[in-house]
């Protein structure tokens, strides 16, 4: 006989020995004691009401599987697992991503699929659980190589342990979720930016899901859960005088044998055009009008962002994209004073250009790195500035650059409209972000509210 009726069903107790919170379920059927773990304790009591009513009921326990008849009937599909929607959620949006973007969309999953997982045997590190994610799961067939050995472990364990998407909808496991967005790998405390641009993948996921069917609703709108505020001004301690932007961009010129006299001219595009780094990274010849006197004028029409070769369409570093916020075939002209024309005229006949036109590359012709010419900005903050300042805010990045310049135009008295223009902003963003590097508004407030107190 292969069935019983002598079954003892006990309460629920926490998993103390799990590195994440999950709920043991035991019984004990024809002498043998049986055991379930679950995920949370929700799942965990509507597993033992279902044993309950069996037993109440009568029915006959499977000495085999442990289980009543009615519960040993084939499972109803219960649809993807998370780690299987992330896949396919990748490799949807991949042709309409930029590179950037792919590689922001993963650094996401990195947190998620790891943490959204069942308890199960055998769990590999998380370090190489994030490997296999990183250099296989969410790559595109073709960018795909053989699954190394090493990995075949930890990406099977990643198809076996993954949660069932559907479970998402249970609040406990949602705000696990959250929390594990709210962490860097090492366990600290993530940073405000990168936690919203993680919880906006996972939202933007969790969308997709409801429109795909796989999910009834977004289980983000069932918890009450803030992310960090993050500054979403310019931080006026950063922003550089035209004293201090000279003297940096002379500092420049002597970094190294020719390394930082290359890269001169593109901090000062940075400065006096306002340029975003990929921005001054696709600057072409073609897109300057370098008059012998007087103001030029800068077109741009292309810009060359840095993201790693496996998440670029060409499978090299800089991928060529159309502006930020700007339709593909959009151009943004921005006047430049005679000092940058002269500086870039300077450059010209120095270097020369690329086959391509390109202004700014290394002796061997590659584009420059974020990381080498962040390391020659830095090098020129310690030639040009007093040690106090060294360690300060004051243009700790060469962006920093970027926005000394908007801070400049506004406080020249140039329109905001024509400001937003020249930078490549929206006029609300602008002001916005700049609010606090526009000087002068405090003692024209003081005035006035001098002048209303007065009798």
């Amino acid at each position: 006989m292969n069935t019983s009726y002598d079954v003892k069903i006990w309460d629920i107790r926490r998993n103390a020995s799990s590195k994440t919170p999950s709920y043991v379920v035991r019984w004990k059927l024809g002498g043998k004691e049986r055991s379930k773990t679950f995920r949370t304790k929700a799942l965990a009591e509507s597993f033992v009401s279902d044993l309950r009513q069996a037993a109440r009921k009568g029915e006959a326990f499977d000495l085999v599987t442990g289980l009543p008849a009615s519960m040993t009937k084939p499972a109803a599909d219960v649809g993807p697992t998370f780690f299987g929607f992330a896949r396919s959620y990748m490799a949807a949006r991949w042709v309409h991503s930029a590179a950037r973007t792919r590689e922001t969309m993963t650094y996401a999953l990195l947190s998620l699929v790891p943490a959204l997982t069942k308890d199960l045997p055998g769990r590999p590190d998380d370090e190489d659980l994030r490997e296999v994610l990183r250099e296989y799961a969410f790559l595109p067939d073709k960018r795909r190589g053989e699954l190394r050995p090493e990995h075949k472990t930890a990406f099977g364990w990643l198809e076996a342990a993954s949660l069932p998407l559907v479970e998402l909808l249970e609040p406990a496991v949602i705000r696990s979720a959250l929390d594990a967005i709210a962490l860097r790998f090492d366990g600290e405390p993530a940073a405000a930016n990168t936690v919203r641009r993680k919880r906006a993948v996972l939202h933007h996921m969790m969308e997709s899901a409801v429109e795909l069917k796989k999910l009834s609703v977004n289980p983000l709108h069932a918890v009450k859960w803030k992310p960090p505020k993050a500054a979403g001004t310019i931080d006026p301690r950063t922003v550089v005088n035209p004293v201090q932007v000279r003297t940096l961009i002379e500092a420049v010129g002597q970094v190294g044998r020719t390394r930082g006299s290359r890269m001169r001219a593109m901090f000062a595009c940075m400065y006096y055009a306002a340029l975003r780094p990929e921005e001054a990274s696709g600057l072409r010849r073609q897109n300057c009008d370098l008059p012998a006197e007087g103001w030029g004028m800068i077109t741009l029409e292309k810009a060359r962002p840095q993201a790693n070769k496996r998440w670029t369409n060409s499978g090299e570093t800089h991928d060529e994209r159309g502006l930020k916020h700007r339709a593909a075939d959009d151009t943004r002209e921005i006047p430049i004073p005679p000092v940058l024309v002269e500086i870039l005229r300077e450059h010209i006949e120095a270097y020369g250009t690329a086959k391509d036109g390109r202004l700014f590359r290394t002796s061997k012709g590659q584009p420059f790195s974020s990381s080498a010419y962040s390391a020659v900005w830095q090098e020129a903050r310690r030639l040009a500035f007093t040690v106090e300042q060294v360690v300060s805010p004051l243009a700790a990045r060469p962006y920093d650059l970027r926005h000394a310049a908007v801070s400049l135009w506004l406080n020249a008295g140039v329109p905001p409209t024509e400001v937003a223009q020249r930078a490549g902003h929206g006029v609300d963003v602008l002001l916005r972000v700049y609010a606090k590097c526009i000087e002068g508004q405090r003692t024209r407030a003081n005035g006035q509210i001098s002048r209303a107190l007065d009798p």
